[in-house]
């Protein structure tokens, strides 16, 4: 277990300084159809609220989106993506003092979200649906997370899952990232995440999560986003049934637990209060020791 090396990304706002700490990302989704909390954020004023109290909780980024990408969905037009997110960045500006990331894969929404305070975008697509999303960030200067998936959300847990998924994930996020690169996004810019849950099995999941340091093999920061998903629900099966996303938390502790001690810097989460505290911990484990008192 060797220490995260450290990066900086630049913000419009500010730097972060990635590796010191693990980075807390809250999940924002305002969709009617997202797995674990679709439905619950469609009001723009709930969605400002959440965000507060992600930011009180100890969230040091929060992750906006408009399109639910679970498996199954069939994607949303960019004008209803907007109508959803454009309304709760206006709401928070001034009022959050967190970065923003959009989660999106439409260079137009991202174009619009950056224009209304977001300063991060995430594709979880790679910028295979969207390639210009790459000339969005560089023009803005804002870094960039892209994310491996395999197949598309309607069909990635149906289609074939690669034979061997640590080669099927290093491919596509070098591919990525090469498309970035080309676009004039710099290398200090971009983060990079494994995408757990999107085009692989249960199994799948489980064995990146042991192999993460091959990924950090490639140079770039990781973000890892196990919080509330199938597999851990799958795991958790009782009288035949997954576990509902709700009875999902103690799994997720578990995962971010170990996506920090392979080497993640940023972990994206629904439960932020209770997954602070994982951090926190999970950070001293490494030699990161922050808020430590010790009595002899």
């Amino acid at each position: 277990m060797r220490k995260r090396p450290k990066f900086k990304l630049r913000l419009p706002s500010r730097a972060l300084i990635l590796g010191e700490r693990t980075l807390l990302m809250g999940v924002l989704n305002v969709t009617p159809d997202s797995f674990s909390d679709g439905g619950k954020f469609l009001d723009p004023q709930q969605a400002v609220d959440h965000a507060l109290e992600m930011e009180r909780q100890g969230a040091d980024l929060l992750d906006l989106g408009g399109e639910s990408t679970r498996p199954g969905s069939t994607g949303t037009s960019a004008d209803a993506e907007l109508a959803r997110i454009v309304p709760v960045l206006e709401g928070l500006r001034g009022r959050v003092k967190i970065p923003i990331s959009v989660d999106t894969r439409k260079a137009e929404v991202a174009e619009a979200a950056i224009v209304v305070g977001a300063e991060i975008i995430n594709d979880v697509s790679g910028l295979k649906n969207d390639p210009r999303i790459a000339e969005v960030a560089a023009r803005h200067g804002v870094p960039l997370i892209l994310m491996h998936m395999r197949g598309e959300p309607r069909t990635m847990q149906r289609a074939p899952f690669a034979r061997e998924v640590m080669k099927d994930v290093k491919s596509g996020l070098r591919a990525s990232i090469a498309i970035a690169r080309k676009a004039g996004v710099r290398k200090s810019q971009i983060v990079i995440d494994p995408g757990i849950g999107f085009g692989k099995s249960f199994e799948q999941n489980y064995e990146l999560l042991r192999r993460l340091p091959e990924i950090a093999k490639l140079g770039y920061p990781l973000l890892v986003g196990t919080s509330r998903k199938g597999f851990l629900g799958a795991t958790l099966v009782k009288d035949g049934r997954p576990a509902p996303p709700g009875e999902r938390m103690w799994a997720t502790a578990a995962t971010v637990t170990a996506s920090i001690l392979s080497g993640a810097h940023i972990v994206r989460v629904h439960d932020v209060a209770e997954m602070v505290l994982v951090a926190r911990a999970s950070d001293n484990v490494l030699g990161a020791p922050h808020n430590v008192r010790l009595r002899r």
